[in-house]
């Protein structure tokens, strides 16, 4: 598949399942950078998309939703990736503004994201060695062996959820994402459970929350 088909599946892909303001950032905020990073710099590096999230939405400790670049997520790791234009992040910010920016940074990493930022003139001008420093990164992070579950749809979903929210995660969470009934997200915890996928974080006789099992934790997983 040619990098262009690939692309516009990969945005139909994100498109059609973003609704409210989620769909107007990536409307808005996935333009020409974006693309030329994917084309120039993504794509000849690796090859596909998979795994790869634009204008990914991120919660912070205290002004609620923010929006990254592009999000790398798979299996426990979570990487954020940033395009900078030269004069445009920083000309246009006042002190408060900077120093929030550098605030939601500090954020994302305390939250357990790993960051990489790039200029859009290397993206332009050196795109392989944009490609090199992401191939170190996933060399140093990933290594060269995974291991595939064999989960379904729903359960990588149920699965990429619980790594997103990066704590324990209820019911009602999955109910949420899904827009399903509390009964059918705990028979879908409960099955994940019972596979060592999942594993009760809180409650005795009744789980009230879970968490990821520590032996899927320390598994480069494919989702």
């Amino acid at each position: 598949m040619k990098f262009v088909e690939a692309h516009h599946l990969f945005m139909k892909e994100h498109l059609d399942a973003r609704k409210g303001e989620s769909l107007r950032r990536l409307m808005e905020g996935h333009d020409y950078a974006e693309k030329l990073f994917l084309e120039r710099v993504w794509w000849p590096a690796f090859g596909n998309l998979q795994h790869l999230h634009p204008e990914y939405e991120t919660h912070d400790y205290k002004d609620g939703d923010r929006y990254i670049d592009f999000a790398y997520i798979r299996s426990i790791l979570r990487l954020a990736i940033e395009i900078d234009s030269y004069g445009f992040h920083w000309k246009n910010l006042n002190r408060v503004q900077f120093s929030d920016h550098l605030r939601r940074q500090n954020d994302l990493i305390i939250d357990g994201w790993k960051l990489l930022r790039f200029s859009f003139d290397d993206i332009k001008d050196n795109p392989r060695f944009c490609q090199q420093k992401l191939q170190q990164f996933m060399g140093r992070w990933l290594g060269t062996e995974t291991y595939d579950l064999g989960a379904n749809y729903t359960e990588k979903e149920v699965l990429r959820l619980a790594i997103k929210l990066a704590r324990p995660f209820t019911p009602g969470d999955v109910c949420a994402h899904f827009g399903i009934e509390n009964k059918t997200a705990r028979k879908w915890l409960q099955q994940m459970v019972n596979k060592k996928w999942l594993k009760p974080a809180s409650g005795s006789t009744r789980v009230r929350s879970y968490e990821l099992e520590l032996e899927l934790e320390n598994k480069w997983v494919t989702l």
